[in-house]
């Protein structure tokens, strides 16, 4: 005998199938979120530290590449000036031999002994010969000093243009590392901010943009001292004292002042007030002044470079640093300790 139970509907069937399979993803999702905790305080301001460092590094070979690019233009602009200088000279020469060659032309190219049948006296003949070739003389040797000079200077012309070009590539690669290491502290950023402030505060550390400098409470104290509050000289208090004007303005990539600042932007433009001038990265700064070393004989206005010489800042005294220190922050004090390993110091 035949059923006459309806079959089950396909649409049924496949909505079932759907629905487990949907149960099931949720299921793993859940347990892959349980299996991957969120990170740590500690982790989280690790990772920071680490992308601010990689953001350090591309920006400073940026800054440098930039440096370049400007010295080279400098230098391309100072051989076209003497290119045509140089050239205008040889023109000048040249007409002076045209007008020789015109009056020889003119005279019919007289015979020099009808020259010195023509002369008043032998010496007088004499005289003039000896005259007109070493006028010639002269020429020749000035125009073969020129056409030689004429040659360096477009190889050097040229010479010049390449590198451009090539300085403009490094340039352009310089920048997408830039934006990448951007997109790193953006990224670790947006994880901060779902944090609570607390959680914010313990990850970003005690630093403050007002003239109060927080020190903070959780890390653990410097070793080797944290150096003399006094500048080290009038230079350094001045500098410091112009560092201490910017306050609260923002880090920008690349910015040397005077309403943003990158890190070695900020430390050039203050040390400028005091009519000292320092090289554009920290890679140039580093070997500016005179080495300290230790942090005991740190004095206000030192210059002290960490993660590498990725970061530089200005000592502040009692532990504390002024420095631009990423994006998204502002110039302030910070604590020496929360910013990095220190690399180098330096007296200036």
């Amino acid at each position: 005998m035949a059923s006459h139970r309806r079959p089950k509907s396909p649409g049924r069937t496949r909505m079932s199938v759907l629905t487990a399979a949907a149960a099931t993803a949720v299921a793993v999702s859940a347990q892959s979120a349980q299996a991957a905790p969120k990170p740590t305080t500690d982790q989280l301001r690790s990772q920071l530290q680490q992308l601010n460092t990689e953001a350090d590094q591309a920006v400073q070979k940026y800054d440098q590449s930039q440096e370049n690019l400007k010295q080279q233009q400098a230098k391309v602009s100072q051989l076209q000036d003497q290119i045509a200088r140089g050239q205008a000279d040889v023109n000048s020469r040249l007409d002076q031999l045209g007008e020789i060659a015109n009056q020889q032309y003119a005279t019919g190219q007289v015979d020099p002994t009808v020259q010195l049948l023509l002369s008043a006296t032998p010496d007088d003949y004499l005289t003039k010969a000896a005259s007109l070739g070493q006028l010639t003389s002269n020429q020749a040797s000035i125009l073969d000093q020129l056409r030689s000079q004429e040659q360096k200077l477009a190889g050097e012309k040229s010479q010049a243009e390449q590198t451009l070009q090539q300085m403009d590539t490094t340039t352009k690669q310089l920048s997408a590392q830039k934006a990448e290491a951007q997109k790193k502290v953006q990224q670790t950023q947006a994880l901060l901010d779902s944090m609570t402030a607390a959680q914010r505060s313990a990850v970003v550390g005690g630093g403050t943009s007002g003239g109060a400098a927080s020190r903070g409470t959780s890390r653990p104290p410097l070793t080797g001292g944290t150096g003399s509050s006094k500048a080290g000289d009038s230079v350094e208090a001045a500098a410091f004292a112009a560092a201490q004007t910017r306050l609260g303005l923002p880090y920008v990539w690349g910015a040397t002042g005077p309403d943003s600042f990158d890190c070695s932007g900020l430390t050039q433009w203050a040390y400028a007030q005091a009519g000292v001038s320092l090289g554009r990265t920290t890679y140039d700064q580093i070997n500016d002044g005179t080495a300290v070393n230790s942090t005991a004989d740190l004095q206000v206005g030192d210059l002290i470079f960490f993660n590498g010489d990725t970061h530089v800042g200005i000592y502040a005294g009692n532990g504390m640093v002024l420095h631009a220190p990423h994006t998204g922050t502002v110039v302030k004090y910070e604590r020496m300790d929360w910013i990095g390993s220190i690399y180098a110091m330096r007296h200036i």
